[in-house]
């Protein structure tokens, strides 16, 4: 007689899941070892910046090289100057700019921080920047944000948006550094809806997090904004209103969603956080209120086309007191 051992479901799932934990902790691991290389973008009026100082805490735990870079600030009226003080007002400014580096590049190799630093005369310095990081295949790209006025962002697009927009490494822009390392990481994730696109960027940005989180030792929080949707009711015959059963059910099934999202990389189950409303407005929101040093999200850009992760990156920009890690879909 052949004897045939029935597997119980619950006994699949677990290797199954146990499957995942593990793939997911390899994707993390490979990350980690992407930001032992990080590029810092130098405050434009070069000066110490929560940037400088993130930068140097970064670079100091994960024992990581940095490459310091100084955009030239020089201001597009130069064009109208003579050829001779066009000259000597680059020159000035060259100078400048490469003596500061200099400085900075010796006081991190007195904290025993490998560093380099170069220039850039570029007035549109995107391109360049994104080939420097590439040539020297850093894991992230660290910059202080730069406020920007409406009417200014309208006239024209401010660095930050270029970046978050084009760079397709992550993007660490600092607003302070009052802890030199975070100790509290929250990651805005997108598992509303089943999309194999949003899927991958929402495992990369944990991936992300997680890997900063680690270098750092500090807390990572899972946060999924969610508001009712056509979607949910797509298959209603007729208009259906919004009783409280049906967004309990929505929220139902966006808490297990999350839960085993959660559950794949080890996040304890009282660090995530499911909040009711628009995510332009909860991801700032709950930021501010519990007082997160970063806001990891995901950015999403086709053929000039953004996606809701994409956009509500940029809207959360100036509304959020943390800094942000975004990354590139």
């Amino acid at each position: 007689m052949i004897n045939i051992k029935v597997i119980e479901p619950h006994c699949v799932t677990l290797g199954l899941n146990r499957w995942a934990f593990i793939e997911a902790a390899t994707a993390v691991e490979a990350i980690m070892n992407t930001y032992s290389r990080l590029l810092l973008i130098c405050h434009p009026d070069l000066h110490p910046s929560p940037a400088l100082t993130r930068a140097q805490a970064l670079s100091s735990a994960a024992g990581a090289t940095l490459h310091l870079v100084a955009l030239s600030q020089l201001p597009s009226r130069l064009a109208t100057l003579d050829q001779v003080l066009r000259k000597n007002a680059r020159k000035q400014d060259a100078e400048h700019r490469k003596a500061w580096l200099a400085d900075q590049v010796k006081a991190l190799g007195e904290l025993g921080i490998t560093a380099y630093a170069e220039t850039l005369d570029d007035q549109d310095p995107l391109k360049d920047l994104i080939r420097l990081a590439q040539l020297h295949r850093v894991g992230m790209v660290i910059k202080d944000i730069q406020h920007e006025t409406a009417l200014s962002r309208a006239l024209l697009t401010p660095l930050d948006w270029q970046l978050l927009r084009r760079c397709p490494i992550p993007l660490h822009l600092v607003a302070q550094a009052e802890t030199k390392l975070p100790a509290r990481i929250l990651v805005a994730v997108d598992l509303v809806e089943h999309d194999p696109v949003i899927d991958k960027l929402n495992d990369h940005i944990l991936q992300s997090a997680q890997a900063l989180a680690q270098r750092c030792k500090a807390q990572l929080h899972l946060l999924q904004a969610y508001e009712p949707s056509a979607s949910f009711v797509a298959y209603a015959a007729a208009p259906v209103a919004w009783t409280d059963k049906l967004v309990e059910e929505m929220s139902g099934r966006a808490r297990e969603r999350m839960a085993t999202f959660g559950g794949r990389y080890g996040i304890k189950p009282d660090h995530l956080h499911l909040v009711r409303g628009a995510a332009r407005n909860v991801v700032s929101e709950y930021a501010n209120q519990q007082g997160f040093d970063v806001v990891v999200m995901g950015t999403l850009y086709h053929e000039g086309v953004s996606k809701v992760v994409g956009s509500t990156t940029e809207q959360t920009l100036y509304k959020i007191h943390s800094s942000i890690l975004a990354i590139h879909g």
